[in-house]
C-alpha cells in the first residue's frame, strides 16, 4: 500500500450512525468475521493482499463459480491490464437470475419499471429467468454467437434487464445506448462496436413527450452495415415501420425456441461495453467483464450500501449510462428488488419519487444532485409515507450543501443518511463512498471503498491532505475496465501516462486532516448534463454532421437545476441560414438531452497549429479570467465569442 487511504471523523459530524446502522452492516459483520478491528486496518490488508481479501469477497457474497479460480491477480500483461480470477468460470445471468430462479426468492420481485408516464410492470425471479432463457434462445436462432456484440437501445423496461443478462448467458457483448442520443451518435456506438444485432423500442417518453427510438435507430442503421437484425420492443404501440427480414418484434419472437446452454465464460471475457466521453476523440468503449464487474459491483452494493436480499432499490437510471448495469449486476446478483425508475424525478408530478417509494416499499432510494434540486423547487413540504426508506444513494455529480441538507434534514428527518458514491464507468462503479456506519460531513465521502488504493496526488505526484489535487488510484481491483474496445493505446494514454504506475481518474479532489473526502468537479473539459458525461469532441462531430456548419466548438456552462448545460459556438458556410432550422437539426443529430444553445459565430478562436481552444472560449463566454493567449492565433480572435449576459446563468 502506497499511501494511507483516511476514513472520516469528523468533529462535528452532521450523521452519526446508530446501533442499527452497526449491527446492520455487511461489511462490519464480515470484518468482525475475519478478524479485524477496525475498518481501516481491513482497508490496508484488501490493498496489501488482494489474493486473500477478494477470495473473502467472493466467498462471503456468494459469488459462485462453477469451476473455482486458481489465483486472484495475474500482472504478467503489466499493472495496465491485469486478469482476474485466472482459471474459473462463471457467467452473470447465473449470478443473477438463473441461480435465484428456484427456492425463497423465486416468487420475489426482481425487476420493477416505473415509466414515464406512471405504468408498472415487473418481473418475479422465477419469470425474469424463464424470460432469459427464452431470449437467449432467440438471439441464437438470429445466429447472434458468442462475442459477437448487441447494441440495447430500450428505455428501462423489464425487457432491458432481459436482454442485457440473455447476450451474457450466450457469451455475446452488449452495449448499451442511452436513449437521448440522436442517430449519429447511435450509429457511431454500433460501428465501433460492429455489433450484429440492435434491440430497441418503438419508442419511450420522457415529460409524456414522445421520443422515436426506432426512428432514430432506422436513421443510424443506414450507416451501420454489420447489423444483421433488430428486435423491436412494442412500449408504446404506436406502430412503426418495419424493415422485411431484418426487423421482427419482441412479442412475436418464438416463444419456445431450442434451448440453449449458459456459456462457461472465463471471468476476464467481455460482458459488456459502456461508452463513455472525453475532451477529444471518439467516445471511449469501456470493456467490462463477466467476473470484474460482477464482484465489483457485488462488493459496492453489499459493502457501500449495504444491500441485503430484503432491499427494494429504486434509480432513475438509463441503460445506457454505467447505473443500468450496476443495478442489474449489484441489485440482482444479492436478491434484492431493483425499481428501474424511467425518464425525470418531477413528472408526471412532483412527488413522484416520494410516491415510488410508497408504492413498492422502497428501502434504497437513488438520486443526484440535479434531480433533488429539480424536486425541491417542486416541493410543498409533503413527502408521502416513507416509512421503508433507510437511506438515499447518489452519484453522477458534487453536491452543493444547501440541496444535500434539504434531502438529508428535510426529506430524511436526519435519520436517512446520504450514501454518497463517486467512481466512473471506467472503474466500474465507486472509488469514494459515505459508509452509512461512519459518521459523515454534509455533501462528502467518509471513505475510500475496499480494495482501492485511492489517493490526491499534487503536482509532483506526491500525495497531498487538505489541498486540492488530482484523484488517482495507486494500485488495480477487479471492475477496471479491461482497456478500450479495440483501443490499448488511447486507454494507456488516457488514465496511466501521467505518472509511472497510476491511474489518473480526471476528478479533482481533496482529502481533509479528518478523513473527508471531498470532489471538486473535472480537471478536463469534460462537459456533465445532470450527471451525464459527454465529451465536446462527441457533440461536435455530431453537429458537423449537417452541411451548413464548417466548425464548431461546445463547451459546458454552468445551469442551476441540471449542473451544466450545452453552448454550441458555430461558424457557418453561408450566412443566410434559418437559426430555427440549425437547432432543429442539432437537436436530430445529437438527440434532445444534449442539444446546444446555438450562438453563429464569424470564426473560432485557435492556436497558431489550429486547434480550438475550447477553454478560451469558455473563459470568454463566462466573462471569466483569460489565462494564457499566447498561443492563440491573432487570425482567430476571441473577440467573435459571444459574451454571456447577466442573468442568463
Amino acid at each position: 500500500m502506497r499511501n494511507t487511504s483516511l476514513f472520516a471523523r469528523p468533529e462535528h459530524p452532521v450523521w452519526v450512525p446508530g446501533e442499527a446502522e452497526r449491527k446492520r452492516s455487511r461489511l462490519l459483520t464480515a470484518m468482525r468475521r475475519w478478524g479485524y478491528d477496525s475498518v481501516e486496518e481491513l482497508h490496508r490488508e484488501s490493498v496489501d493482499n488482494p489474493e486473500r481479501f477478494w477470495r473473502d469477497v467472493v466467498d462471503d457474497l456468494g459469488i459462485t463459480f462453477s469451476q473455482p479460480f486458481e489465483r486472484v491477480l495475474d500482472e504478467s500483461d503489466g499493472k495496465p491490464f491485469p486478469r482476474w480470477f485466472e482459471g474459473g468460470r462463471l457467467n452473470a445471468a447465473t449470478l443473477c437470475s438463473r441461480r435465484h430462479a428456484v427456492g425463497p426468492l423465486a416468487d420475489k420481485p426482481a425487476v420493477v419499471y416505473e415509466g414515464d408516464g406512471g405504468q408498472r410492470r415487473s418481473l418475479s425471479y422465477a419469470q425474469l429467468d424463464a424470460e432469459v432463457r427464452r431470449f437467449a434462445g432467440n438471439l441464437a436462432q438470429l445466429g447472434v454467437q458468442r462475442g459477437d456484440r448487441v447494441v440495447l437501445f430500450l428505455p428501462v423496461t423489464p425487457e432491458a434487464t432481459v436482454a442485457f443478462l440473455a447476450c451474457a448467458m450466450i457469451g455475446a457483448v452488449s452495449v448499451p445506448a442511452f436513449t437521448g442520443y440522436g442517430a449519429e451518435a447511435l450509429a457511431t456506438r454500433l460501428r465501433d462496436s460492429q455489433a450484429v444485432a440492435l434491440v430497441t423500442a418503438d419508442g419511450t417518453t420522457r415529460r409524456g413527450k414522445r421520443i422515436p427510438l426506432k426512428e432514430t435507430a432506422d436513421d443510424a442503421l443506414a450507416s451501420t452495415p454489420s447489423v444483421r437484425n433488430v428486435v423491436v420492443v412494442r412500449h408504446l404501440a404506436d406502430g412503426v415501420d418495419m424493415t422485411d427480414g431484418r426487423d421482427v418484434y419482441w412479442d412475436e419472437l418464438d416463444r419456445q425456441p431450442v434451448p440453449v446452454d449458459t456459456v462457461d465464460a472465463d471471468p476476464n471475457d467481455p460482458l459488456t461495453i459502456v461508452y463513455t466521453s472525453g475532451t477529444t476523440g471518439a467516445p471511449k468503449g469501456i470493456v467490462h467483464s463477466h467476473g470484474g464487474l460482477a464482484v465489483k459491483a457485488a462488493a459496492d452494493f453489499g459493502y457501500g450500501f449495504d444491500v441485503h436480499s430484503d432491499d427494494v432499490i429504486a434509480w432513475i437510471s438509463d441503460m445506457g449510462w454505467l447505473v443500468g448495469p450496476l443495478l442489474i449486476m449489484g441489485g440482482l446478483q444479492l436478491g434484492a428488488t431493483v425499481v428501474f425508475t424511467e425518464g425525470v424525478p418531477d413528472h408526471p408530478t412532483p412527488k413522484r419519487l416520494w410516491e415510488i417509494v410508497e408504492r413498492n416499499g422502497v428501502t434504497l432510494q437513488g438520486v443526484a444532485p440535479t434531480a433533488i434540486r429539480a424536486v425541491m423547487a417542486g416541493s410543498d413540504g409533503t413527502f408521502g409515507d416513507l416509512g421503508t426508506l433507510r437511506a438515499f444513494v447518489s452519484t453522477g455529480e458534487a453536491w452543493d450543501e444547501p440541496t444535500w441538507r434539504w434531502l438529508f434534514e428535510t426529506v430524511g428527518e436526519s435519520r436517512r443518511p446520504i450514501i454518497n458514491y463517486s467512481g466512473g464507468t471506467e472503474v466500474g462503479g465507486g472509488l469514494l463512498n459515505s459508509y452509512p456506519f461512519l459518521p459523515m460531513d454534509p455533501a462528502s465521502f467518509n471513505g475510500p471503498l475496499l480494495g482501492i488504493d485511492v489517493a490526491v496526488l499534487g503536482q509532483d505526484g506526491r500525495p497531498v491532505t487538505g489541498e486540492v489535487g488530482e484523484l488517482t488510484v495507486l494500485n488495480t481491483f477487479p471492475g477496471m475496465t479491461h482497456a478500450f474496445w479495440q483501443d490499448r493505446e488511447r486507454y494507456l494514454e488516457t488514465y496511466w501516462s501521467q505518472w509511472d504506475g497510476v491511474w489518473l481518474h480526471g476528478d479533482l479532489a481533496s482529502v481533509g486532516q479528518d478523513g473527508t473526502w471531498r470532489i471538486h468537479g473535472r480537471s478536463d473539459d469534460t462537459i456533465k448534463v445532470s450527471g451525464r458525461r459527454v465529451g465536446p469532441a462527441e457533440i461536435e462531430a455530431s453537429l458537423l454532421k449537417d452541411r451548413r456548419i464548417v466548425e464548431v466548438a461546445v463547451i459546458g456552462v454552468p445551469d442551476e437545476q441540471r449542473g451544466q448545460r450545452v453552448v454550441a459556438f458555430a461558424v457557418l458556410g453561408d450566412a443566410d441560414i434559418d437559426p430555427d432550422a440549425l437547432s432543429a437539426s442539432a437537436v436530430h443529430n445529437v438527440g434532445r438531452s444534449f442539444a446546444p444553445t446555438l450562438h453563429i459565430v464569424a470564426t473560432l478562436p485557435k492556436t497558431k497549429n489550429g486547434k480550438i481552444m475550447r477553454r478560451a472560449i469558455r473563459a470568454r463566454h463566462l466573462g471569466a479570467p483569460l489565462g494564457d493567449l499566447s498561443s492563440l492565433d491573432p487570425m482567430t480572435p476571441l473577440e467573435d465569442i459571444p459574451v454571456l449576459e447577466e442573468g442568463e446563468h
